[in-house]
């Protein structure tokens, strides 16, 4: 990805080194089952993970707004501005006003919006204060565990998350959390199975914007996100850590599927091509 020198958005908020102890919360973030899974391929028991996360964190987080300084931190800068870029043109094509998140950089453990979360949760969005939280340390799992590093590899994982923002813009994240009292576990998976790949389509939409618009895209950079959407497939992350997969538990999607609605939000760039709730086929 052609980044260097590129706008470094100012919307990244540095709460690195605030540090403390907190409950771990998983749930929302693209990360969360894979993190999880890593820990029982290492032979670690969830019962102990939970236990080792009662601490208690820090009351606030002290938030450093000025730009980022270090290499790992100025290319997330430099992602979210061009997501911003792509959003704000596309909702002007709607006739809508695009509102930026807040992206937060954290290590280990942060309490957010939607309460405590640590670095196992894996990157991940909040839309009650409207904020993307990410854990660097998670990119490093990501290429050693899951072999799907590399640079736009990463910028899939932000597009992913801030597409979680723009579902929440449009009403989408609000019409999945009101059905939640209304049905049964399983079924609640599976409106969760649709919201995460409308969220891979979104990121696949960016990505279009970013190769045709911004001409940052190099040479397989798509295959690298692909492959990252592949490596994060319920199906696989199953197998890996329990050698069996049980679909009513999918909260994500497969493999195939993540790569698919990624591909889709790539090569067409239409939001009208990604209603993942009506579609008759995922």
């Amino acid at each position: 990805m052609l980044w260097q020198g590129r706008r470094e958005s100012e919307n990244v908020e540095d709460a690195r080194g605030s540090g403390g102890g907190g409950r771990l919360v998983l749930g929302g973030g693209i990360g969360t089952v894979i993190l999880v899974a890593l820990y029982l391929l290492l032979g670690g028991d969830l019962q102990t993970l939970f236990n080792s996360q009662q601490a208690q964190l820090p009351e606030s987080a002290q938030f450093d707004n000025q730009a980022p300084r270090d290499e790992a931190s100025k290319f997330i800068a430099v992602v979210l501005a061009e997501a911003e870029d792509a959003w704000h043109e596309i909702f002007r094509q709607i006739g809508r006003e695009y509102e930026e998140p807040k992206l937060v950089l954290f290590t280990d453990l942060i309490q957010s919006g939607c309460g405590f979360a640590s670095g196992a949760t894996g990157p991940f969005y909040c839309p009650q204060d409207r904020r993307v939280y990410i854990d660097l340390g998670f990119f490093r799992q990501l290429q050693e565990r899951l072999g799907a590093g590399g640079d736009f590899a990463e910028a899939y994982v932000i597009a992913h998350e801030v597409g979680h923002h723009v579902q929440n813009l449009l009403g989408i994240t609000d019409g999945v959390q009101a059905a939640r009292r209304r049905v049964t576990d399983s079924e609640y998976n599976r409106l969760s199975v649709r919201l995460e790949l409308q969220a891979d389509f979104l990121a696949g939409v960016w990505a279009r914007y970013a190769d045709r618009v911004k001409r940052v895209v190099e040479a397989g950079d798509i295959e690298e996100a692909m492959r990252a959407a592949s490596a994060v497939g319920d199906d696989r992350l199953q197998y890996r850590s329990r050698g069996y997969v049980v679909p009513d538990s999918f909260t994500h999607g497969t493999s195939e599927q993540r790569v698919r609605w990624f591909r889709r939000g790539y090569e067409t760039g239409d939001l009208r091509q990604g209603d993942t709730f009506n579609a008759t086929e995922l």
